[in-house]
């Protein structure tokens, strides 16, 4: 997977070094020597990524961090500061500016990697899920964008059968006010995860009898817990574990002794990140749930309803299938003589009619204006018959009544037709109901016509 990879440092023997290790796995490299720079080459340029040299004139790494994530164009883009100095509060000073990562120089080739391969596929993930989201707002499908969220609340489980780390891990995240739980065992993890919604999963790869890595194998593998943040705690010999668990699917790892400070931080910034995917599926669900459905009777859009009978009629569906066209009779008296309000409160008084009474596998849509339609699978002429009936009753023993609270008699006409043994086109089986419906209003309203599909 390649990526594009800004490279920030004032020293070029550095900046020479990290460009040919990450040349060498084919990735794309531009570098920048200072603060100013960097700013500008992100915004041209677009990186997957940005290594971030701390110490430099003019603008340090922090000052810069900060900027690239205040600027709108450049917020989403993962940020690993690199610096010389060891010191925690240079970790967690990177950290509270808005960095991913940080890294000490010398930089280990094979945890650079790890850290590269890792956030560049969550900017991946993130960049696809920005772009709907994106487009979603632009057709209006979807609200605002919302500021950063809040972590208070959220819940997090620390796996770890030595109670004095697990203590240490809980003191931590309450700070933060992250509820935590705990879990002693494989197994124990297992069921909690299954019982509860979790925001993040802290988990001790020293344990003593279990093997921590297969657990973060087989959450990686749920549907359930893929999504979960997983943040690994080792000792500095276990770093040849902690790569593997990296390439599991661990979002992050910290070294033991634990530092408070930096686990609140690091546990702050993921779960701020499941946050923030969360919003965005979110906002795509409902943005797909928009474009499925009629906005003023919640039923599903005619878009929707000609997709769903042609993936019947062409996906072996059990026949035959049933397609029943309805229309509100008299609608424009309803409009011309109570105003658009009330006809709008007939509509979903009739939707809600029909939805009450079809099957929960039947298909209720509005095509338009006063005018709906039911798909039944497995629904023969008889069948559509009887439904046709019984939603004709259903919607003629409304009491359906203006704001004055003058009552108002609400009927329908409805055609209905059945599909043979034979492949039709979805066109054509609704041209037939259509052709009955009309047949219903001519008539007298009020009534049930059944044609058959030649």
């Amino acid at each position: 997977m390649t990526a594009r990879i800004l490279v920030v440092d004032d020293v070029p023997a550095n900046a020479r070094l990290l460009e040919a290790k990450l040349s060498a796995e084919y990735y794309q490299v531009a570098t920048a020597r200072d603060g100013f720079e960097a700013l500008a080459r992100a915004r041209e340029w677009e990186p997957d990524l940005v290594l971030l040299d701390v110490m430099m004139p003019g603008m340090d790494g922090f000052e810069c961090c900060r900027r690239l994530k205040d600027d709108d164009k450049t917020a989403h883009v993962p940020v690993v500061m690199v610096t010389a100095l060891g010191d925690p509060g240079e970790r967690i000073q990177g950290l509270e500016a808005g960095a991913d990562d940080f890294l000490t120089k010398p930089v280990e080739y094979e945890t650079l990697m790890a850290r590269v391969r890792g956030l560049v596929r969550l900017k991946r993930m993130f960049d696809e899920w920005r772009v709907r989201g994106q487009t979603a707002r632009a057709l209006g499908l979807a609200a605002d964008a919302a500021g950063a969220p809040r972590i208070e609340g959220a819940r997090a489980l620390v796996v770890d059968d030595w109670d004095h780390g697990a203590e240490t891990v809980r003191r931590a995240l309450d700070r933060e006010g992250i509820v935590t739980g705990r879990a002693r065992s494989v197994a124990e993890a297992r069921r909690t995860c299954a019982e509860q919604t979790l925001d993040l999963i802290v988990l001790n790869l020293s344990m003593a009898t279990e093997d921590a890595l297969q657990l973060a194998s087989s959450l990686r593998a749920e549907n359930a817990t893929r999504d979960i943040p997983m943040l690994l705690l080792a000792e500095a010999e276990q770093r040849t574990r902690l790569l593997r668990g990296f390439d599991i699917g661990a979002n992050d790892w910290l070294l033991l002794p634990l530092d408070e400070n930096e686990l609140r931080v690091r546990a702050r910034n993921q779960i701020r990140r499941k946050f923030y995917q969360d919003r965005l599926r979110d906002d795509l669900g409902h943005a797909l749930e928009m474009a499925a459905t009629d906005p003023l009777t919640g039923l599903y859009n005619q878009r929707y309803l000609m997709r769903h009978l042609r993936g019947l009629l062409e996906g072996g569906q059990p026949r035959p299938i049933a397609v029943l066209m309805i229309d509100v009779d008299h609608f424009k008296a309803i409009n011309d003589d109570h105003g658009h309000g009330a006809g709008d409160r007939a509509l979903q008084a009739v939707a809600a009619a029909l939805r009450a009474n079809t099957r929960v596998f039947d298909s209720v849509a509005r095509c338009g204006g006063e005018e709906f339609a039911v798909v039944m699978p497995a629904t023969d002429a008889d069948r559509a018959a009887a439904a046709g009936e019984r939603l004709r009753a259903a919607v003629e023993g409304l009491e359906f009544r203006t704001e004055s609270g003058a009552g108002f008699r609400l009927t329908v006409s409805i055609g209905t037709v059945c599909s043979g043994s034979a492949p039709c086109p979805a066109e054509a089986l609704l041209a037939k109901a259509d052709e009955a419906l009309y047949d219903a209003k001519r008539r007298g309203r009020n009534r049930v016509v059944n044609l058959a599909f030649a």
